[in-house]
């Protein structure tokens, strides 16, 4: 016999198999000790560690009993946003979108929160950082650039996005191997940063593949190099750095920090959801078009993975005469 749709025995059937549906989905989440989570960023609006933060949120809520949004706290290239999360409570409702910018605004800024005042929680992603300029620019290649930038000194203006970020430290060293000189102009984050190379007031810009996919798409910017050991698979006409005689890979973190003093209920939860989150169809779409490499670490690996990379950025640092020893 055919039970109809509109009959009330078919409509409580229909809400039981619904509620068991539901039932299950919940279970399948992995539990935690708050309802909301905020994401921070040091980063601007559209900035990279803005796009990242932003498009995981929408597939975290499959993995982890929680709703999530994502602040921008600008401001002292991310000593305001350590400011506010060594102030939080350490109970996992505000975490910090970690990559090199906190260690280096700690050790290059002396602020009053550093990256010491954190946990480490996991890291995510590594993300391969690539040189561009806006689509109407003369250079073709990071040769060219090299080439003119020697010819004619301190003619060419360099782009980077926060003055303790990475891509000012690949600058430097940039400079350094290359023998060029030029202004570094910094920038509150990629975002600001991809406007001035849209507008000219910067030659070239260093920065990650999600801050520039529609501009790539809409063909305003140009790729001429990236800092990779290899090409990119996604762009394999995009010639390596090393391929143009410039000895230089970088490769730059993207994970998740919080107040001291975490409980181990949410450490675990975010070491459960994580490697579930990365292996999301949809996510890991987005994130492979986007050149991020998936690479997970649970928080003691990250914690000696961070304390690590801080020494080697003070002997960098040292080295290159940006601080003193």
């Amino acid at each position: 016999m055919t039970i109809p749709l509109s009959t009330p025995i078919a409509a409580g059937v229909v809400t039981a198999l619904l509620g068991v549906a539901s039932a299950a989905l919940a279970q399948d989440k992995v539990a935690y000790p708050v309802d909301n989570v905020t994401l921070v960023t040091h980063s601007s609006p559209g900035g990279g560690t803005d796009v990242f933060l932003r498009e995981m949120i929408g597939h975290l809520s499959k993995y982890i009993d929680a709703n999530f949004i994502v602040e921008n706290i600008r401001g002292g290239s991310g000593a305001k946003a350590m400011a506010a999360l060594a102030a939080a409570e350490p109970d996992g409702s505000m975490l910090y979108g970690t990559t090199p910018t906190f260690i280096n605004t700690s050790l290059l800024s002396n602020p009053e929160t550093t990256y010491e005042d954190l946990q480490p929680v996991a890291n995510i992603f590594l993300d391969p950082q690539i040189v561009y300029v806006r689509a109407e620019s003369p250079y073709k290649t990071l040769a060219e650039i090299v080439e003119a930038g020697k010819a004619s000194p301190n003619s060419k203006k360099f782009g980077v996005t926060t003055p303790g970020s990475l891509d000012r430290q690949v600058m430097e060293k940039f400079k350094a191997i290359t023998g060029v000189e030029g202004p570094v102009i910094t920038h509150d984050g990629g975002g600001d940063l991809l406007i001035n190379v849209l507008n000219g007031t910067v030659d070239m810009g260093i920065g990650e593949i999600q801050e520039l996919t529609g501009q790539i798409e809409a063909g305003e910017v140009r790729l001429i190099a990236t800092y990779t050991e290899e090409r990119l698979a996604q762009f394999p006409d995009v010639p390596t750095a090393q391929e143009q005689g410039i000895d230089l890979v970088v490769e730059k973190f993207r994970g998740l920090a919080g107040p001291k003093d975490l409980s181990d209920e949410v450490l675990s939860a975010w070491e459960e959801a994580i490697p579930r989150l990365l292996e999301d169809p949809e996510f890991r779409e987005w994130y492979g078009g986007s050149a991020l490499v998936a690479a997970f670490m649970p928080h003691e690996e990250y914690e000696q993975f961070i304390n690590d990379f801080a020494e080697e950025q003070k002997e960098f640092f040292v080295t290159y005469g940006i601080t003193e020893e």
